[in-house]
């Protein structure tokens, strides 16, 4: 297994991603994706596209990164997106506390903790900071919100936030996207993008920034209704590690199958069963190693207050569990908060299969009344009596009726309220839609995959350092060389490979810098799966022209015809067409003597 150091020098050196603006100094938890990186994170999100938009017949949208200051009012992160800070006295620098206990006492999850009890225990352990060495014990240990605040034109006027998630950017649109869905439910919403949290201590490279990617789906169903394929995914082997087995001394994990744990009532919801299932999938897809890699449970102390059920994936980074992506059952608490403080209707109209006729409880206010009584506040009075009457009909059976409006309290006769019941027909129904929500980390994605896929060996006498990358995300598919640089036939026809490969919609690179054995250390290392040589045994003679083509991970090479050169890189790159099967079917060369 790497280290840290090991993938951070080979990223730095390779360009997969390197600390920005280090010119002036770097800012810790900005981060800037190199060639390799940039195009690697591109195939990530690009697969993650494929599974969660493409194949699940969802629609994609993209929502500005900067929003009002009402939006996140509505949606809490103004008063509940905090994380605990503990500031040292001696040197003032700032520490994420759950964390300093975390790595001092062995507990995974002190974030789950209130505040005060993790101070106790940073007492308690006699942790340091990490800076000066100076005790922390006696610190405050204080909610620190993680928004970054901006001012939306000038003047300041107009408050407004980076998003801390994209979620919020598919919520506020709700009223247009339901008409994009012909109000129809069920129906998904997914987006590709930028977050930003204020993160007290940024560590761990990509694992926790204060700007990352991320990939969201908010799924928007009626609870009474819809429910998901589970047959689909039922037969997916899973490592869950449930809430149940984290509080016990001997707990463990559980190795099942979605179908056995929904059976089983370890995951309660069978929206988020049928996400962990094609979740799982997906992640074996593009290369995670699944020994390393678990969905855990949120304890009851860290689950957010409004989700019934929540799971993390989550993958083993250095020797730490690391959340890569997070699965919540949200109910209707996003859609009726933004309908509660927002100017548009946040419920989507469900259609009978029969008209129905119910009893409904109707109050018609007295206006000519209320008005002289009770002034400007008559029309909300009014509002707060109908309000009543929806949800608590009994409460006009006496003489009177108290209501509330704007924090004051009013008593209103209910002969001037009008109470009454009346037998009405309804074709439907107005309902919040329920949301349930996988949502991936990007970043930490790419950093679980490279190192993941890190490897090292010995090829040919030497020492090899390489990326096991799967084609599917691998930011070049192949490298092409001349086998050497000063005979242009070689060249020549090396150029024109590339041309034909990019044509077909692959990434190639050309190389003929140094003997070819350097070449081949270059491209394992960022992970290419092929490599194709062109060399004088295949240009010279009276046969077809032909070129070798080497498989990273087991240096394997045959000769192959350059005519079906393309159309075999194709196959392969599609999944129609294995290495191993072109071993069969093409003339094999001795790999010790090419890696010379």
């Amino acid at each position: 297994m790497p280290d840290t150091e090991a993938i951070t020098e080979l990223s730095k050196r390779r360009g997969f991603f390197f600390l920005s603006s280090a010119a002036y100094g770097g800012v810790a938890g900005f981060y800037t994706f190199g060639p390799q990186g940039a195009a690697l994170k591109a195939n990530v999100e690009s697969a993650w596209r494929d599974r969660f938009t493409v194949k699940e017949g969802n629609r994609e949208i993209e929502a500005p990164t900067i929003m009002p200051e009402p939006v996140f009012e509505a949606s809490g992160h103004l008063d509940g997106f905090n994380d605990m800070l503990v500031e040292c006295a001696s040197c003032g620098e700032s520490h994420r506390a759950d964390h300093l206990v975390e790595d001092a006492t062995g507990i995974e999850d002190a974030e789950a903790l209130p505040n005060s009890e993790v101070a106790d225990l940073i007492a308690e352990h006699d942790i340091h900071c990490p800076n000066c060495g100076e005790p922390l014990a006696g610190q405050p240990v204080e909610n620190f919100n993680l928004m970054f605040k901006t001012d939306i034109g000038p003047g300041g006027d107009q408050p407004g936030y980076l998003r801390p998630e994209t979620a919020q950017g598919i919520f506020v649109e709700f009223p247009r996207l339901k008409e994009y869905a012909r109000n129809q439910l069920p129906f998904g919403v997914t987006q590709i993008g930028r977050a930003y949290r204020n993160e007290i201590s940024p560590r761990k490279g990509l694992v926790r920034v204060r700007e990352f990617t991320q990939a969201e789906l908010e799924q928007f169903i009626d609870p009474e209704e819809d429910e998901p394929n589970l047959d689909a995914v039922a037969d997916v082997e899973v490592r869950l590690y449930p809430a149940a087995e984290q509080e016990r001394d001997d707990g463990d994990y559980l190795e099942t199958t979605i179908g056995d744990a929904v059976d089983a009532g370890i995951i309660a919801n069978d929206w988020v069963a049928y996400y962990l299932g094609i979740s799982q999938e997906w992640y074996e897809r593009i290369g995670v190693d699944m020994d390393r890699f678990r969905f855990r449970q949120h304890l009851s102390g860290e689950r957010a207050h409004y989700a019934s059920d929540c799971w993390d994936a989550e993958s083993e980074l250095g020797g730490d569990w690391v959340e890569i992506a997070g699965f919540a059952y949200r109910g209707d608490y996003d859609l009726s908060k933004h309908d509660e403080y927002g100017d548009d209707d946040f419920t989507l109209f469900k259609q009978y299969d029969e008209p129905k006729t119910v009893e409904r409880a109707v109050v018609d206010p007295d206006m000519s009344t209320l008005g002289p009584e009770f002034g400007g506040a008559a029309a909300d009075i009014a509002d707060a009596l109908r309000d009543l009457a929806a949800r608590d009909p009994d409460a006009f059976d006496g003489d009177e009726v108290t209501v509330e409006a704007d924090g004051e309290e009013y008593t209103v006769s209910t002969e001037v309220a009008d109470f009454r019941v009346e037998e009405q027909t309804e074709s439907g129904e107005h309902i919040t839609p329920h949301v349930v929500e996988p949502s991936f980390g990007v970043g930490r994605t790419v950093y679980t995959v490279l190192e993941h896929a890190y490897r090292e060996d010995e090829v040919a006498g030497e020492e090899r350092t390489y990326l096991a990358l799967e084609p599917e995300i691998a930011p070049t598919y192949v490298g092409i060389f001349p086998l050497v640089g000063n005979d242009e036939r070689l060249t020549e026809l090396a150029r024109e490979l590339v041309r034909d490969v990019r044509e077909a919609g692959l990434s190639a690179e050309y190389d003929d810098s140094g003997n070819i054995g350097r070449r081949y250390r270059r491209k394992d290392e960022i992970g290419t799966p092929f490599c194709v040589t062109v060399d004088r045994d295949g240009v010279e003679g009276d046969g077809e022209t032909t070129v070798t083509v080497r498989e990273r991970d087991t240096t394997a090479q045959i000769r192959l015809p350059v005519d079906a050169l393309v159309d075999e890189l194709t196959a392969m790159r599609s999944g129609r067409r294995t290495f191993d099967e072109l071993l069969d079917a093409y003339e094999r060369v001795d790999a010790d003597t090419a890696e010379a």
